[in-house]
């Protein structure tokens, strides 16, 4: 989308196209920035536990963005662990980094006491960016989905179901997911050219 946008913004400027060429593996290869960058250098394990995976509430799951010396005491306050600041476990990046695991465990302590809802407003309230770890369909009933008009009915030969729209709105297009998908095969005849046509028009 990047690289179409891009051209096309050249075009209205110089009213010249170009060839776009496209790697998939190079844009799979562009999302593991981190991973391009510690696959170069040698560099400690990673840890035990992901740094943004998900962390246990007494009813379900958070996950939190814990990635500067900021977020880091802010959760700390929230989990009334101010003492972690100073442990020599935590209290600089790699060595943080290195026991990671041991952080989230002793902050599962106090996580797994309150519910997601709890979790979320204190480490809110301490300026760590944090939201609740949902299930497909929890995200699916999620009220924003309804009011942006997200998703689409849908119908085809095995009946109703609901489609996401394009995550995009235009101000002059309309962007839904049509009402009905075809079959396998439904069109093949009005698409197909006739074989005769087509062997004396080669």
């Amino acid at each position: 989308m990047a690289a179409i946008g891009a051209a096309l913004n050249q075009r209205h400027a110089s009213g010249e196209g170009q060839h776009l060429d496209v790697s998939m593996f190079e844009s799979m290869l562009s999302l593991t920035l981190t991973e391009l960058q510690t696959a170069q250098f040698d560099v400690p394990p990673p840890p035990s536990r992901p740094i943004f995976g998900p962390v246990a509430t007494a009813d379900g799951y958070i996950c939190m963005a814990v990635a500067s010396e900021r977020t880091f005491q802010g959760m700390a306050a929230a989990a009334g662990r101010k003492d972690w600041i100073r442990d020599a476990r935590f209290a600089k990046y790699l060595d943080r980094r290195a026991n990671w695991g041991q952080l989230m465990d002793e902050f599962e302590t106090w996580s797994k006491a309150h519910t997601s809802a709890a979790c979320l407003s204190g480490l809110a309230s301490n300026s760590v960016p944090a939201a609740a770890y949902r299930t497909v369909r929890e995200a699916l009933a999620d009220p924003q989905l309804q009011h942006r008009g997200a998703l689409a009915e849908v119908e085809d030969a095995g009946g109703r179901f609901k489609a996401l729209n394009p995550p995009f709105r235009m101000s002059a297009s309309a962007t839904q997911a049509g009402a009905r998908a075809p079959a396998l095969g439904e069109h093949t005849g009005e698409i197909m050219v006739p074989s005769t046509f087509a062997a004396t028009n080669l």
